[in-house]
């Protein structure tokens, strides 16, 4: 579950912040420069996080947990924009760093970023083999009996 929570973070709050950190640099400066290689970077750590967690064997909880949270963001969205829109702070009382990735964020729920991270994120819930137990040794499963005689 608290795998979860921090994947949810780091896609909203890093993937967010990356987002529009990339997108005013690009704007400022088309041919790139420091900005837009931090953004590229956070990117990449974020990206790094995600396919970690949808990768490696760990609880399907920790990829349920995001899906649904970016799916039912991105279901509230296609019913009432409004009301979606209305999640994201934007307020000038809250850090700029906030508002910040509030706003990439925002730009990800508009371009349907955020519904195909919901579903990637979804599709390793689905898979039988990370609800089964995983073994640590089978030779532990059988039992050892002791030897009787030595023959030579």
């Amino acid at each position: 579950m608290l795998i979860g929570i921090v994947v949810t973070v780091a896609l909203l709050g890093g993937g967010g912040w990356a987002v529009q950190q990339a997108l005013t640099s690009a704007a400022a400066n088309p041919a790139g420069g420091q900005k837009m290689w931090i953004a590229l970077g956070a990117m990449a750590a974020v990206g790094l996080v995600v396919g970690l967690v949808v990768a490696g064997r760990v609880s399907p909880v920790a990829t349920f947990v995001p899906s649904m949270v970016l799916l039912a963001w991105t279901v509230v969205y296609s019913l009432d924009v409004n009301r979606a829109l209305s999640l994201v702070p934007d307020e000038p009382s809250v850090n700029q760093i906030i508002r910040d990735a509030a706003f990439g964020a925002r730009t990800m729920l508009t371009t349907g970023v955020l519904a195909m991270l919901g579903v990637a994120l979804f599709i390793p819930v689905l898979m039988p083999s990370r609800w089964a137990r995983r073994h640590e040794e089978l030779e532990e499963d059988y039992e050892e009996t002791p030897q009787q005689g030595t023959y030579y």
